[in-house]
């Protein structure tokens, strides 16, 4: 069976108790296991229902954090964890952007939800991410065009722990089997391609642990 990676959830999650739904999960658990790029199934909270080995791999180094462990809650993750940006590579930009929009969009199917919403405050307590959810997701939507926020068939840099892969780019693969949809689930899976060559650029420095900002290309308003 997969399992969690990067931390284990503070509750189970709620699945029907029927035998066909719990047997469908357990054989499509061993499924995620014969794959050897990350994968891992979502709710529509981003919450991460069940992931495979290489999944744990990609994120083995990461420190602790109390809410935004990969293998609990992607979205968590990728907004408010220090250490996200060192494996999510140009990590403003091709992650937290088009995960904000997520956001949004979830956010109009699911207005009421509380997880969702508690996202939604995490975001407003910090100057630099409002300012992004506000002004900077719609400038940037409008200058990459919709498209951008569909993460089905985006292709993405990572930093691989595993030097076999270094600095090297992975596609992601949406897909959601009937079984799957009725529960609200969906599995995305990062398929890694050749590594990349190492850039001439130097990159950001990380910011140091205990910060929760870190989109800085997008200012606060003045005022």
């Amino acid at each position: 069976m997969a399992h969690q990676a990067g931390g284990q959830r503070p509750a189970p999650r709620p699945v029907p108790d029927t035998c066909d739904t719990q047997a469908y999960l357990q054989d499509y658990g061993a499924l995620l296991e014969y794959m050897s790029c990350p994968s891992m199934v979502v709710d529509h909270q981003w919450n991460v229902v069940m992931a495979n080995r290489a999944f744990e791999a990609l994120f083995r180094g990461v420190g602790p954090h109390p809410t935004a462990m990969p293998g609990v809650n992607f979205l968590r993750f990728v907004l408010f964890h220090p250490d996200a940006g060192g494996i999510l590579g140009e990590h403003e930009a091709a992650w937290c952007l088009p995960m904000l929009a997520q956001l949004r969009t979830a956010l109009e199917f699911y207005g009421h939800d509380h997880e969702l919403q508690a996202v939604r405050r995490e975001i407003a307590q910090d100057p630099i991410m409002e300012a992004a959810y506000r002004h900077g997701l719609p400038h940037w939507i409008s200058a990459v065009g919709e498209a951008a926020t569909r993460l089905d068939g985006a292709v993405r840099l990572l930093h691989h722990p595993d030097p076999r892969h270094g600095r090297t780019e992975c596609r992601i693969v949406e897909e959601a089997p009937q079984p799957l949809r009725e529960l609200g689930y969906r599995r995305l899976t990062m398929v890694l391609r050749e590594p990349r060559r190492p850039a001439s650029t130097v990159r950001r420095p990380r910011r140091p642990r205990g910060t929760t900002s870190h989109l800085t290309a997008v200012p606060a308003p003045e005022g």
